[in-house]
């Protein structure tokens, strides 16, 4: 109704603004009322009363129709109403006549006031019944749902890939140790990087085929990493319940469970499984089951193969084992079973059983009976074939009174034994079992008699050689030779015993003459020393000898046995075929070297070993042309120690390899360091030990270092390539130089590499050895030489470096005769990755700076 004819209608008297309403809402297809302020009802149209008043009721304010707990909030809107409100709408329950409730969805319209100034609206009820009640069966389906899938703990998830929208449960969450706030993965690959790797493949299989709508995949499952790190299972379940036009899914919902209990408990019992199965295999034993309520008999796999029958053969009780039994022992057997069926309890028994194949064999079983829930009598029980030990105790048996038989015959044999147990089978000597009695028994006597102990410990020089060569039997007579040589060379009451391979023991009174000690072990070394023939062959070898002696009242018999092991080892690091007496000194020496070893190896672990770096330059220019690694120790207390001072305990160590790893990886990074900086060095050479070579990994650790290829150069020792070079080498150095690392011979001219050998090996350069550069100055002889070796280099087309450049002439008459690179003191020192900066920066020397002293010594590794 316009507002202006609506204002009409209201300024006229109360009676005609009624009529003049009821005549427009009554024409209304749809039920209305209008009410006042206070609610009061003053005009129903028919269809309002028709569907919500009734002929029974005649209400005079609307909310008596109302459900009370309603009312109150139905009088607050219409209070709540203004002239200039727009139309409110309010959800109610209405009462019908017959008592029954129904929902409705109210809209409250101002439509004006009246002479008393009431404001008036029209009132219309929707039946919103059905609609709200679709709604709250709804809500209890979702809720009902949603209540199951939390208790279950499965985590509902949902992929619409039409919209783009995933939705993931709380539980699904939960389960992953996700909170709320936890962002998801990205991406179905960022996904993928927390799922197991070994389920990778079947997890991108199984999704593409569970969207494809495979019923072989509905349900898959798989492992994913928990929040806190560890791996959890997860079953998978779900299905496509949306497609588009071509068939392909755009929704697939599902649910995630944890199944991680589930899998370890199928694990533990899988676990439990087969360790019972492999008892009962290793054992032999087989397991049955007779019900005799059904006289029904199960036996499994191996009962059937201790009775050398088929698994289709058919079990019934008083039938197939009872046929099995021995005639001597089935009446005792089946009545031992009855008893002890009524009773109730557990047994044992042994009794003999005749095969089909005619075969007697003796059964152990041990038996239990009890009633299943079923009511059923039941026996269990196990059976293994104890045949081998019944056989094997009538054996020893025998064997007892065999052996009483022959008990003087092992009596005599005893003093055999004894004596072979205390000798080597080989030389008859006393073996190290009776020199370790003969120390505690001389020990005793020292102390007892006050005279003093000598221990000699021999080792054969070049027995390996010869045992290497013609062999084990030729070896072998020579440590028989050697046990009659010392034999026949120790005086009377000594005691001389092989303690292993080719070492030898003499333990002999001490008088306090060292110089008679000092003769016997020159006589022993003579007589060793004479050639020995050994079919057609004149084996040499010789001996070294460490003694120690001792007089006192307490002598430590063993601390002297080590102590001439320790004088041997000076003995043959001296030269071999000698001997030496044990010293203090020698201890020493030997603590002194243990000492070293131990600082070395600590010195790995706190990354004591640096690089130091000494330039190199192009002859005809002194432009810098490169720059030379070299190996320093940052002792922490004998300060910075250059290779001679640790090198050879370092080979003994066998650690040299590791060494040359330390110092290659720092000398890439302030060789990067430097050319990030502008620093125009052209490449950086390293040394390379001849075992790092054997490793046959070194290609793999060289690649993951990534190096440019031409800016790095291995240098090694020239008398590593001797023409025999051994196979693995040269292919590790072809792996090297794949690589883009050059080679460069290094101390060339020492005389042990050919000109074969350079050409099988085609280095990029090699060096001069700096005891020929030293000369060129002073020997025409050794100019010629020098000038040799460059023309080698030069027809073979590799590049010849000089080393130990100490002097302006020097240079000179290298460039005159055409070397390629100098390096040494004249031109710079080695010096610490700090120093090359400024030193190249100031171009010292080009004005000949660098060849002044520096107070230091050249080390034997500087050039």
């Amino acid at each position: 109704m316009p507002s202006n004819v609506l204002s009409r209608l209201l300024d006229s008297g109360p009676g005609d603004e009624i009529g003049v309403l009821e005549t427009v809402f009554q024409a209304a297809p749809f039920p209305i009322a209008i009410v006042d302020h206070a609610a009061a009802l003053l005009f129903a149209n028919g269809t309002f009363r028709r569907e919500w008043m009734g002929d029974s009721r005649q209400p005079t304010a609307l909310s008596a129709i109302l459900h009370p707990g309603d009312q109150d909030s139905f009088h607050q809107t219409i209070q709540g109403l203004t002239l200039d409100s727009p139309a409110e709408r309010l959800e109610l329950r209405v009462m019908d006549p017959n008592g029954s409730q129904r929902w409705v969805l109210a809209t409250f319209a101002p439509l004006g006031k009246n002479l008393k100034g009431q404001l008036l609206s029209a009132v219309h009820l929707t039946d919103i019944t059905d609609q709200r009640r679709q709604v709250e069966e709804l809500i209890e389906r979702e809720s009902r749902w949603d209540n199951a899938l939390v208790s279950s703990v499965s985590g509902v998830w949902d992929h619409n890939y039409a919209t783009g929208q995933k939705y993931y449960s709380p539980v699904w969450r939960q389960i992953r140790g996700m909170s709320p706030e936890d962002p998801l993965a990205a991406s179905t690959k960022e996904w993928l990087e927390l799922v197991h790797p070994d389920d990778h493949d079947h997890v991108i299989h199984a999704i593409e085929r569970q969207n494809a709508g495979d019923p072989a995949y509905a349900v898959f499952d798989y492992r994913e990493r928990h929040k806190q790190g560890h791996w959890i299972w997860i079953e998978c379940r779900g299905a496509c319940v949306e497609w588009d036009a071509n068939g392909k899914a755009t929704r697939v919902v599902g649910t995630d469970t944890d199944i991680t209990a589930r899998k370890a408990a199928e694990e533990t019992t899988a676990q439990m499984s087969r360790r019972l199965d492999m008892a009962l295999e290793i054992s032999g034993i087989g397991v049955y089951e007779s019900d005799f309520s059904t006289g029904e008999v199960e036996w499994d796999e191996r009962m059937f193969r201790i009775y050398g029958l088929a698994k289709s053969e058919e079990v019934k009780i008083g039938g197939l084992w009872e046929n099995f039994l021995h005639p001597d022992d089935a009446a005792r057997v089946q009545a031992n079973v009855l008893a002890n069926i009524e009773e109730g309890k557990r047994f044992s028994d042994e009794y003999r059983v005749i095969l089909r194949d005619g075969s007697e064999r003796v059964v152990r079983t041990r038996t239990m009976s009890f009633v299943d829930g079923n009511g059923h009598q039941k026996m269990v029980g196990a059976n293994w074939d104890v045949t081998a030990d019944v056989t094997l105790h009538r054996e020893l048996e025998r064997a007892k009174t065999l052996a009483e038989a022959r008990n003087r015959e092992l009596e005599a044999a005893r003093s055999s034994i004894e004596h072979n147990a205390m000798h080597d089978y080989l030389t008859d000597l006393p073996n190290r079992r009776y020199l370790d009695e003969m120390l505690d028994r001389v020990a005793a006597e020292c102390a007892r008699d006050r005279h003093g102990i000598a221990i000699l410990h021999i080792d054969l020089d070049r027995f390996k050689q010869i045992n290497d060569t013609l062999g084990h039997s030729a070896g072998d007579m020579m440590l028989k030779h050697a046990a009659k040589v010392l034999k026949g060379t120790i005086r009377k009451g000594d005691f001389v015993a092989r303690i292993g391979g080719d070492e030898f023991v003499i333990l002999s009174k001490f008088e306090g003459s060292p110089r008679k000690l000092s003769h016997l072990a020159d006589r022993i070394i003579k007589e060793l020393r004479k050639p020995v023939s050994y079919e057609g062959h004149d084996c040499r070898f010789g001996a070294s000898i460490g003694i120690a002696c001792h007089t006192g009242v307490e002598v430590d018999a063993r601390q002297l046995l080590l102590n001439a092991d320790i004088a041997l080892y000076r003995a043959k690091n001296r030269g071999r075929n000698r001997h030496e007496f044990f010293s203090a000194d020698t201890q020493n020496e030997i603590i002194s070297t243990k000492r070293i070893s131990d600082e070395i190896l600590l010195a790995l672990e706190r990354d004591e070993f640096i690089p130091y770096y000494q330039l190199q330059f192009d002859a005809a220019t002194l432009e810098i042309s490169g720059v030379e690694t070299l190996a320093r120790w940052m002792h922490p207390e004998r300060g910075m120690l250059s290779p001679d001072k640790f090198l050879e305990m370092a080979e003994e160590l066998d650690v040299v390899s590791v060494i040359d790893g330390t110092i290659l990886d720092k000398a890439l990074a302030d060789f990067r360091d430097w050319r990030s900086n502008g620093l125009s060095i052209p490449k950086l050479s390293v040394n390379v030990s001849y075992r790092r070579l054997h490793d046959a990994s070194l290609s793999r650790k060289l690649k993951k270092l990534k190096i440019e290829p031409g800016t790095v150069s291995f240098e090694l020792l020239e008398s590593i390539f001797l023409d025999d070079c051994d196979d693995d080498i040269l292919k590790n150095l072809a792996r090297i130089k794949k690589l883009g690392i050059d080679i460069e011979i290094d101390d060339f001219g020492t005389g042990h590499a050919s000109i074969i050998s350079l050409l099988r090996l085609n280095p990029r350069a090699l060096k001069i050895d700096r005891e020929l550069v030293r000369l060129v100055s002073q020997s025409q002889k050794q100019r010629k030489m020098v000038g040799s070796i460059i023309e080698i280099g030069k027809s073979l087309n590799i590049e010849v470096v000089a080393e130990g450049v100490e002097t302006t002439e020097q240079i000179r008459i290298l460039r005159d005769l055409g070397c390629d690179v100098l390096q040494g003191y004249a031109l710079a020192r080695p010096m610490p990755r700090s120093s090359i900066p400024d030193f190249i920066l100031s171009g010292r020397w080009r004005t000949g700076e660098s060849t002044q002293p520096d107070g230091r010594k050249r080390h034997a590794t500087d050039n």
